[in-house]
């Protein structure tokens, strides 16, 4: 099995010249990565609003609410797996730049959704623009930087995560409180805008190459990718990472889409107090990923540092259900979203570890593609555990348990890895 020999990398830090720049395209990745999770959680904390549920016709069916997440993860993944394999045969600029355009776009017109079936309509074609983004900032990075860079790099742009969700769920419930649900979606328009201007100033001297051009110089076709990727779907290695990406963001998708109703509805906490206290799980899971991104560079221990850092982020959650106080609610949360953050540091770079060069893209897509059409059953059943149940603290103890279970999978592959 190819792995990453860095070639290409040691060619982009003399193009890039100083240290600032070289780790400038991590930051510019991060940046969409921000947009990216502002555009995903914004609707979640429209889920408790009446003005929202009014507009849209369901009322408070959190089974029809959590499909406008779900609907949006399925489309994400089918073009993560299916649409990713463009930045294996076009330029990944160019496809990101494109990419970022088309979410400004649709989220002004979910803005002007009268309905329920329009905004539906409207997050799958959102998660058809956005599926292609991981693998695309996968594929970037590993362009541009040494063997030993890939986690710190990789983690810059996995850091818009947290950061996405610690900005995005208060801004949005300043937003919402103060001018209503279709402001929310019309502000993050307008920052599009500002990150498509980001994206063209800060990638312009960054010269990319097609992922089937890297060990052949010159551009491939169909025939010979299809070639390539036999290699990469060979490898048991590389399907027990994607496994392991399916536990990994379900937890996350789970988080994401249920965290204001149930801090809300289930810990009491009004939609002043949740636009501060929400942010904190999330500001842990970044302290996380940034000391995960460190140590995993520093040891290469990546098999092993992802799968502890799942294994403990479920055994924090569990102790959630059993908790009275919200602000206790909140530092286990946050106990256990800075463990995923840690363990979530090393996963791309376990990733290089396990997959050849000149299939990067379509590795990248069909590790998040796989990974967000499971994480997208989260929302939906969630909802449905809930309203079966009449309790909130059910829906939780379903992450706890995919968690656990799913952490499990990369067993066989720590020694090697």
């Amino acid at each position: 099995m190819q792995t990453l020999k860095g070639e290409m990398a040691v060619e982009s830090m003399s193009r890039t010249g100083s240290n600032l720049k070289h780790w400038s395209i991590s930051a510019v990745l991060m940046v969409c990565v921000v947009l990216a999770f502002f555009d995903k959680i914004s609707i979640a904390v429209l889920f408790s609003d009446a003005g929202f549920q009014t507009a849209m016709g369901i009322g408070g069916d959190k089974t029809a609410l959590g499909w406008l997440m779900t609907s949006f993860l399925l489309a994400y993944g089918f073009s993560s797996i299916f649409l990713s394999v463009a930045g294996d045969l076009v330029n990944p600029k160019k496809c990101l730049t494109t990419c970022v355009v088309m979410w400004g776009l649709l989220m002004a017109l979910m803005g002007l959704a009268k309905n329920y079936e329009q905004m539906l309509a409207l997050r799958v074609l959102l998660g058809v623009a956005e599926g292609p983004l991981f693998a695309l900032a996968y594929t970037i990075v590993k362009q541009c930087y040494q063997p030993h860079q890939i986690a710190r790099a990789s983690t810059m742009f996995l850091l818009g995560t947290p950061i996405g969700a610690a900005l995005g769920f208060p801004i949005t419930a300043f937003v919402l409180s103060h001018f209503g649900w279709q402001m929310t979606f019309f502000v993050m328009a307008a920052l599009t805008l500002l990150v498509v201007m980001v994206v063209v100033a800060g990638l312009r001297d960054v010269e990319l190459k097609t992922g089937a051009e890297l060990n052949a110089g010159k551009r491939l076709g169909w025939r010979q990718h299809r070639q390539n990727c036999k290699v990469l779907f060979r490898a048991p290695a590389f399907w027990a990472v994607c496994l392991f990406n399916t536990a990994l963001l379900t937890y996350l998708w789970g988080l994401n889409g249920w965290l204001p109703s149930y801090l809300i509805e289930a810990k009491g906490i009004n939609l002043k107090e949740f636009g501060t206290l929400s942010s904190l799980p999330f500001i842990a899971m970044l302290i996380g990923e940034i000391a995960g991104a460190f140590l995993s560079d520093k040891t290469g221990k990546r098999a092993a540092q992802v799968f502890g850092g799942l294994l403990v982020a479920g055994l924090a959650m569990a102790a959630v259900p059993q908790i009275q106080s919200p602000y206790l609610t909140i530092l286990a949360m946050s106990v256990s979203a800075m463990s995923w953050g840690f363990g979530v540091a090393s996963v791309f770079a376990l990733l290089a570890r396990v997959s050849p060069d000149n299939v990067s893209a379509t590795a990248g897509g069909v590790f998040n593609g796989f990974g967000n059409f499971a994480g997208s059953a989260a929302p939906v059943v969630m909802g449905y555990i809930v309203t079966q149940t009449g309790n909130f603290d059910n829906g939780i103890m379903f992450l706890v348990l995919i968690a656990t279970v799913g952490s499990l999978v990369l067993l066989p592959i720590i020694k090697k890895y």
